[in-house]
């Protein structure tokens, strides 16, 4: 058995929570990306809006490379700020280095997998978002071939790649298309100008008519507006972590939708009150899904905060449009069946306990649990569910290595994928073609 040493034992035991929070948000892009960046300093400005008039104070950086992580994180500790965010997977090791430097300082890493006991991890996935448009997708394609911009293909990326490709197919097989995703990286998170430049080979090369796309600009969705009032050419985009519909509204049919907020208060609230310390973070790691609020789908938010799921424009094309439900057989509108499969992963009240901690997401993905909801001399033992009533990762799927493609994956039918198998996915599935960097 090993014991902490006597000294943190004794901090821990004699630690009280700061009478003022003052966090500071490390972005590695610009405020005024209207993506990734500007959905984080939404959840902070959120949290400021909510604590500000008694205990949180807020800054941020901008536009922060990994090599000027380090002294941007000296910066904000020597003007007094306890608490740093740093929210880009590749600072991840200096956000761990910068923990050990500061042991009395809390950390946290957005999208990252290493803790220490003063940085927790945390992230708001979009992958069953993305299966949802890709529903959508495979609808409205007229061509069957789908682009997708990618920043890069890490684990992140290539489970939202496959979750759009596999919502895509699912619909567009029934109406006999032959669903091909073409897949191109362009190797940084914010470049507008290799967005767009990916964007137009996508559909002048390889004849796609529908683009996703992990990058944090509206680069492409402007292109395809532009494109479309100019020529009358229409390329559907699905937009990403804000709501696109304002950039495109002749051609954004939905989006991905993420609420950094519902993540930061939780963090912030629980410093505040003395449950997070700077010695008990080592596995706080919170999964965000659907039914957490953290994500949503969506194209648009409404003054009134209300979200337009799907733009008006193309929702009589959808509920025009029938495929079967493949869970029930029964014939369906395409627009039923992503709302369907909407409530169905939104409704899963049992796994937000499970999202918080590292030690507790290997349960996940437990369909259900054997329960006896009667009494020990009148037993009744129904299946209590725990995971979503339906995952797009659940076999029968097929695909291969993204850097060894002779290498094949295959899931059988019936399996659920859990959260370490979606963390570190490295495979696509077979109707995705990965053409590389450009």
């Amino acid at each position: 058995m090993q014991y902490a040493p006597k000294e943190e034992v004794t901090a821990a035991a004699e630690y009280t929570p700061p009478e003022k929070v003052r966090a500071a948000f490390v972005y590695v892009g610009p405020v005024g990306d209207f993506g990734w960046t500007f959905q984080h300093d939404i959840g902070r400005r959120v949290a400021e809006e909510l604590f500000g008039k008694d205990w949180l104070e807020t800054t941020y950086v901008e536009s922060v490379s990994e090599a000027q992580l380090s002294e941007t994180i000296d910066n904000l500790i020597s003007q007094g700020y306890n608490v740093i965010f740093t929210t880009s997977f590749e600072f991840m090791d200096k956000t761990i280095e910068a923990g050990k430097k500061y042991p009395d300082k809390f950390f946290f890493h957005c999208s990252g997998y290493k803790r220490y006991k003063n940085v927790g991890t945390y992230f708001a996935d979009l992958y069953q978002i993305y299966y949802l448009n890709g529903l959508i997708a495979g609808a409205l394609t007229k061509t069957g071939k789908i682009g997708y911009v990618a920043a890069f293909t890490i684990p992140e990326v290539v489970r939202h790649i496959n979750a759009f490709a596999i919502g895509a197919k699912e619909v567009g097989e029934q109406l006999g298309k032959n669903i091909t995703v073409y897949v191109i990286q362009i190797g940084a998170w914010y470049a507008p100008d290799k967005a767009r430049q990916a964007a137009q080979t996508l559909v002048e090369q390889y004849g796609v008519d529908v683009i996703a796309y992990t990058e944090d600009s509206t680069a492409i969705i402007e292109w395809a507006q532009n494109l479309y009032e100019t020529e009358g050419k229409l390329v559907y985009v699905f937009s990403h972590y804000s709501p696109g519909y304002s950039k495109g509204p002749d051609v954004v049919p939905s989006g991905q939708l993420v609420r950094w907020e519902v993540i930061y208060v939780d963090i912030l609230a629980k410093i505040k009150a003395g449950i997070y310390t700077p010695y008990n973070l080592e596995n706080v790691d919170y999964w965000y899904l659907l039914n957490t609020g953290a994500v949503e789908l969506g194209a648009h938010i409404y003054e009134n905060g209300s979200v337009m799921m799907i733009n008006p424009k193309f929702v009589p094309e959808l509920k025009n449009i029938k495929v079967k439900d493949k869970l029930t057989g029964e014939e369906v509108s395409v627009y039923d069946l992503v709302m369907r499969r909407y409530e169905e992963m939104k409704n899963a009240f049992m796994l937000t306990p499970l999202q918080l901690t590292a030690v507790t997401h290997k349960y996940e993905n437990i369909a259900t649990i054997k329960l006896n909801y009667g009494t020990e001399d009148n037993p009744r033992y129904i299946d209590y569910p725990i995971a979503a009533v339906f995952d797009p990762f659940t076999g029968p799927l097929s695909g291969y290595m993204k850097d060894e493609p002779s290498k094949k994956v295959t899931i059988p039918e019936g399996q659920r994928l859990g959260h370490d198998d979606l963390w570190e996915m490295q495979w696509f599935v077979d109707w995705v073609v990965f053409k590389g960097a450009i």
